[in-house]
């Protein structure tokens, strides 16, 4: 777009984002990266990182760099940025050896404002070559926690950032952000990247549009499929912990009859790129993956992250249930929870693959803080307070232990005595020899007549069949609990046994008198919230539906996948699920009012407002049938 005169931020801001006002902490930060100040940013999912940085590389005078570690990251901002008018272009392992040396023949000639490059590329002859040639006025570091070993997802090619940076001819100004960085973390990223006096801020890890909740169904797949059924126009993912879960539950659902595909390390690359084209573009609106997938993916209708499987971490729980709600509209991250997640876990840590490249002493250390972790994901299915204050305690912020949005806070408790069941259970594992898993011992105290419990010859235990009566759901909490409570532990080994820690030995009493009374708090009655928008204001003040399915909604969303299809690009790059909330809510009729629709900048207006405002007009003619 030519102008006259340079653009402000806030008209850069405007002209090619829609927004009319800045979120909390982008402004200060683009500041001190504009006056030649490196600068830290750690700002949760969805808070708008990448305009921190996309802002100054308008305004500087020369290129910015951008670091990368995913190229499905690369390919959707560049996408983005080419949608809003912004030349821009990325260099990865996608490319063959021609395009690669096209595009970096056209960022010689000053092509593109911003270039997205992979950790590896950096050292390369060929990038170094273009990179002392070519003025520099930013280097971006995305994604800047993989700098740490001590982070959950160490990636040693960013190691290779400084030399880079030391390499080029003039020090350009250095930016680094992610959404996921403890207190160490932090320090780490500062200290290995060589930030010069950096300005560092930390806008916070609360997303309020994010409803949390953890589940511990018996029957997890039936939890997800009811949930799915209950919002058949929503679009979202389902994590696994393994391949195998992936195509257990991905396969289900197909039979089931829901639009679902899959995503892990085990396809072909051509077989993930299509799986994730088809859900990018909103033809598949159920993603099935590993952790392998959504590091970097933009794509901003996410209206749900289930969890099939918990994770090994709060960073990674944060990070994957975080790719929900990234346009700030209500989604649902819900976690089905089950003891065995604890064991896979476990399994995942001893075996260590994320950091081969480590060995003796250090190796160990990674694995002590990695079983920390766990332990501290593990509480978190347990808890009784409030989920999202527990994740913003973990990451050192403190709310008011309520937050009305998690499924804790909607729930209903109770206090039960569990001194008995507790105590009949250490004496089950005492006296078998703590030589069993969890499974026999729990067979053992319901009476279970198991082939192993009979093999082992568990039926002649004195605590055989004392707790026929109770559920094995409420026995596995009672165990978790006095797991979590350093009663017991579970061994890390390949097949784990249940032992009774010294404070379990202490509360043991073989006669069953003389022991404090123990409880635990258990849930009686649960309060189930969908992500769904309610209903909004609308011009004459009356109500109006603004949620995905409602007629309106569902007008607007069929012509932005009209102009997604025509353009060649996902849905959610022409509007986000949001900006189209606020269209029915405002319906407009000129194009001011157009413009002034969440994320209608003028850019976009140029493109396809003529066509959205069309339709508001058509709408509004048509509202009191909806209203």
């Amino acid at each position: 777009m030519t102008n006259d005169r340079p653009l402000s931020k806030q008209e850069v801001l405007k002209t090619y984002y829609g927004y009319d006002s800045f979120r909390e902490g982008q402004e200060e930060l683009i500041d001190c990266l504009l006056s030649g100040q490196d600068v830290c940013g750690v700002m949760p999912t969805g808070a708008g990182k990448s305009v921190c940085y996309q802002v100054p590389a308008l305004m500087l005078p020369h290129v910015t760099l951008v670091v990368s570690p995913l190229i499905s990251l690369m390919k959707d901002q560049v996408r983005a940025l080419n949608q809003m008018g912004v030349h821009a272009a990325y260099l990865n392992s996608s490319l063959t050896w021609n395009q690669y040396k096209k595009a970096l023949a056209l960022a010689k000639e000053g092509r593109y404002k911003i270039i997205y490059v992979a950790p590896e590329r950096l050292l390369t002859e060929d990038f170094l070559d273009f990179a002392r040639q070519t003025p520099i006025s930013l280097v971006a570091v995305d994604e800047a926690h993989c700098v740490s070993q001590w982070g959950q997802d160490f990636r040693p090619s960013y190691l290779k950032i400084p030399e880079f940076i030391e390499g080029l001819p003039s020090r350009p100004v250095l930016g680094a952000f992610t959404a996921t960085a403890t207190k160490e973390v932090r320090a780490d990223i500062i200290g290995m990247l060589k930030l010069s006096e950096p300005h560092v801020s930390v806008t916070g890890f609360d997303r309020k549009n994010l409803y949390f909740e953890v589940r511990h169904d018996r029957d997890k797949y039936k939890g997800i499929r009811d949930y799915l059924r209950a919002h058949p126009d929503s679009s979202g993912i389902i994590y696994c912990a393994t391949r195998k879960n992936v195509e257990e539950v991905c396969d289900k659902l197909l039979a089931d009859g829901f639009l679902a595909t899959r995503y892990h390390a085990g396809l072909s690359d051509a077989e993930r790129r299509s799986n994730q084209e088809a859900f990018t573009y909103d033809d598949v609106p159920v993603m099935v993956a590993t952790n392998a997938f959504g590091m970097g993916i933009d794509k901003s209708n996410v209206r749900f992250v289930l969890h099939y499987n918990m994770p090994k971490n709060m960073e990674s729980y944060y990070q994957e249930a975080g790719r929900a709600g990234r346009d700030g509209a209500k989604a649902d991250c819900i976690l089905f929870y089950s003891g065995q997640d604890v064991i896979t876990n476990q399994f995942f840590i001893e075996q260590n693959r994320d950091n081969e490249e480590l060995t003796g002493e250090a190796l160990e250390l990674v694995r002590e803080r990695d079983r920390e972790r766990l332990k501290k994901m593990t509480f978190y299915c347990h808890t009784t307070d409030c989920l999202r204050d527990y994740m913003l305690r973990y990451f050192g912020e403190y709310g008011s232990n309520y937050c009305g949005n998690c499924g804790n806070c909607k729930s209903t408790f109770e206090t039960v005595d569990i001194t008995a069941l507790a105590n009949d259970l250490i004496g089950c594992i005492l006296t078998s020899g703590m030589r069993y898993g969890v499974n026999v011992i729990l067979d053992t105290l319901r009476g279970s007549k198991s082939e192993k419990v009979l093999r082992f010859g568990l039926d002649k235990n004195r605590y055989y069949s004392t707790h026929a009566q109770e559920t094995v759901v409420f026995l596995r909490q009672v165990f978790q609990y006095l797991v979590l409570t350093e009663y017991l532990a579970v061994t890390d080994d390949q097949f784990p046994i249940v032992k009774v820690k010294e404070k379990g030995l202490t509360f043991y009493s073989e006669t069953g008198e003389f022991r404090p009374v123990l409880t635990m708090k258990a849930a009686r009655k649960t309060t189930q919230t969908p992500a769904a928008a309610g209903k909004e204001p609308g011009r004459n003040g009356r109500k109006r539906t603004t949620a995905p399915g409602s007629a309106p909604f569902e007008e607007l969303r069929r012509l932005r996948t009209q102009i997604a299809r025509a353009q060649h690009v996902p849905p959610y790059m022409i509007l986000s699920d949001k900006s189209l909330e606020s269209m029915c809510v405002l319906l407009p009729q000129t194009k001011d009012e157009m413009l002034a629709v969440h994320g209608m900048g003028e850019i976009r207006y140029q493109k396809y407002g003529g066509q959205f405002l069309a339709l508001c007009r058509k709408l509004a003619g048509e509202s009191e049938d909806f209203l």
